[in-house]
């Protein structure tokens, strides 16, 4: 238990992170149109982009781990809490103390996650049917079009969209991985959740490479963190048998209010600014206040 709950935290700081190194790698591309598959390979030749995708990997391992035995809504609130870890990790970068309300808001993030860790338990998801397997890989072929298709939405509200889409595949790669109990390579080969876990994953990457580079950071990632946590920790207590211990429900409902709305408050803090054509170094960045 305690393994696991480290395993859940620690993807929180590596996923934090690697946030704030891929919105600078994202901000010093050149932006395409549309959905653009080649953004991704630009993406990976700015370093900061580069290293944050390796912290993104260490994330997922750390993620993976939680899951074997821990409750989604306990996991995901954990990585949710990656933006509390953001919006820290921004402030040393760019040299910019946090005021008072970002650090109640952060103390929230942690005494959510501490609430949820007294509610958790030791558990194994609940089998499901070849057909939710294959459910998982229609829903990842059907968020690859929506995302397409928010690329027409109005300036104002593409970058949200789009960072809802890649929370939602994001969330679609913790679902299929908590479903993925025979990890022998010649099942996993087999298994349509496999793929179902890999596409989402490189929609997930390519999604909220292009939101960050079309707009607010801020809202991007606020949009990310809700569709990568209500959704799976619904369908996990609805569908893969997730409960808290005896007794410690609403204990547990109050931790992952208290985690994701502080999680959330943290979103209008630490908002990277565009580069501007008189700014020769498209990595220096300021705060918005």
């Amino acid at each position: 238990m305690i393994v696991s709950l480290s395993g859940a935290l620690l993807a929180a700081v590596f996923f934090g992170v690697a946030c704030v190194l891929q919105a600078r790698g994202a901000r010093a591309t050149a932006v395409g149109e549309g959905i653009d598959p080649r953004l991704l390979m630009r993406l990976l030749r700015q370093w900061p982009f580069l290293i944050g995708v390796g912290l993104d990997g260490l994330g997922f391992v750390a993620e993976l781990a939680a899951l074997r035995s821990l409750a989604l809504f306990v996991v995901q609130a954990a990585v949710a809490a990656a933006l509390a870890v953001t919006a820290v990790v921004a402030s040393w970068v760019l040299s910019t103390r946090l005021r008072g309300a970002e650090w109640v808001a952060v103390c929230g993030v942690c005494c959510g996650l501490a609430l949820l860790g007294l509610t958790a338990s030791s558990e194994s998801a609940a089998p499901v049917s070849t057909a939710f397997h294959y459910g998982l890989l229609v829903a990842a072929i059907f968020l690859g079009v929506l995302g397409v298709v928010t690329t027409r939405l109005p300036a104002a509200l593409r970058s949200a969209a789009l960072g809802g889409c890649a929370g939602l595949c994001f969330g679609l790669v913790a679902v299929a991985a908590r479903t993925l109990t025979d990890l022998v390579p010649i099942n996993l080969v087999r298994d349509p959740a496999t793929y179902a876990l890999v596409g989402a994953g490189i929609l997930a990457f390519l999604f909220f490479g292009t939101a960050l580079q079309r707009g607010s950071v801020t809202a991007t990632t606020a949009a990310m963190i809700i569709g990568e946590t209500v959704i799976p920790a619904g369908v996990g207590v609805t569908v893969l048998g997730d409960h808290t211990r005896p007794g410690f429900g609403l204990i547990a409902v109050a931790g992952f209010v208290l985690a994701l709305a502080s999680a959330l408050a943290l979103a209008r803090f630490g908002e990277l600014s565009a580069p501007t054509t008189s700014d020769p170094d498209p990595c220096r960045k300021e705060l918005k206040s």
